[in-house]
């Protein structure tokens, strides 16, 4: 019986150790490609620093490569106002939907409700920003000229960032233990005081990714911004203005760049991937503290 189980435990033994090597082998590889891609870019944007003082990419009268003007600052004004307002959306109507979806909806509404998610989610960003095009820059437009703005690139990138952050928090709401649910319930807590006192705290970790990946979705989001935003280098006075960000800037100029106009872009680039590192490390600050063995 002994030599059986030991058996078992070597063999046992011998699988995990294989298996904490091919997933080593996994994250070798991944952090190596994503290594790889800010070589690259770092190493495209080299010749924009070399001939390009650093503080000119905020300093300089305005955005005209051609003409040797690299102000890079209205598009990350704008991109942090276009990310941040698409967030906020998000944020509130993806959580709202969560505790909809797991603490007040019926079974078979709460089922629908999350394939409708599921849906908007799987819906290429093209198509809402030609919705954003064709509706909601009109109804805009109808408002206050010219329709393409600030606004309209938040209430599109809001729609694209709620499914995201919705079904996160959902698979991190419905993974909290039922007996805390319960002998809250026990205790006399309303369902409300359930929910933001033992079901929040307890998913912590699973909501905070879910707005950690709306923030993500929201900086490197591309087309539907640049469909609906007007694409205009400028810090916008209201949300009713046009403006442009750093990832529509790239894509607009990309094609045709050449030399230090190109490499800027590639500045662009590094912008965009410090903005992220910076936002991945708030979120592992405000984050719960890791567990130890």
């Amino acid at each position: 019986m002994f030599p059986i189980a030991n058996k078992s435990d070597s063999a046992g033994a011998r699988i995990d150790g294989r298996l904490r090597a091919v997933l080593w082998v996994f994250a070798v590889v991944a952090s190596s490609i994503i290594a790889l891609i800010i070589m690259v870019v770092a190493g495209e944007a080299l010749p924009a620093f070399r001939a390009i003082e650093p503080w000119r990419f905020l300093g300089d009268a305005s955005w005209h490569p051609a003409h040797g003007a690299y102000n890079l600052a209205p598009m990350i004004i704008g991109t942090f106002v276009v990310a941040g307002g698409a967030v906020v959306v998000g944020a509130v109507l993806g959580l709202l939907s969560a505790i909809f979806c797991c603490f007040y909806a019926p079974k078979p509404v709460s089922m629908a409700y999350r394939c409708g998610l599921e849906m908007l989610a799987g819906i290429p960003s093209v198509v809402l920003g030609l919705w954003g095009l064709t509706v909601l820059v009109p109804v805009l437009a109808s408002l206050r000229a010219p329709g393409f703005s600030v606004l309209a690139a938040i209430v599109v990138l809001g729609l694209m960032v709620v499914p995201t952050i919705a079904l996160v928090a959902i698979s991190s709401l419905r993974s909290v233990p039922v007996a805390l649910l319960l002998g809250s319930q026990a205790l006399g807590l309303s369902k409300w005081m359930t929910i933001a006192r033992i079901a929040f705290p307890a998913a912590r970790a699973g909501l905070i990714s879910s707005v950690v990946l709306g923030i993500g979705r929201a900086l490197g989001e591309t087309m539907a911004v640049m469909m609906v935003s007007g694409n205009i280098v400028q810090v916008p006075a209201s949300v009713f203005e046009p403006v442009r960000t750093l990832a529509a800037n790239i894509a607009l100029e990309i094609p045709y760049a050449e030399q230090l106009h190109r490499s800027s872009l590639f500045v662009s680039g590094l912008i965009l991937a410090l903005i992220i590192l910076v936002v991945l490390c708030v979120a592992e600050w405000f984050g719960p503290e890791p567990a130890h063995d």
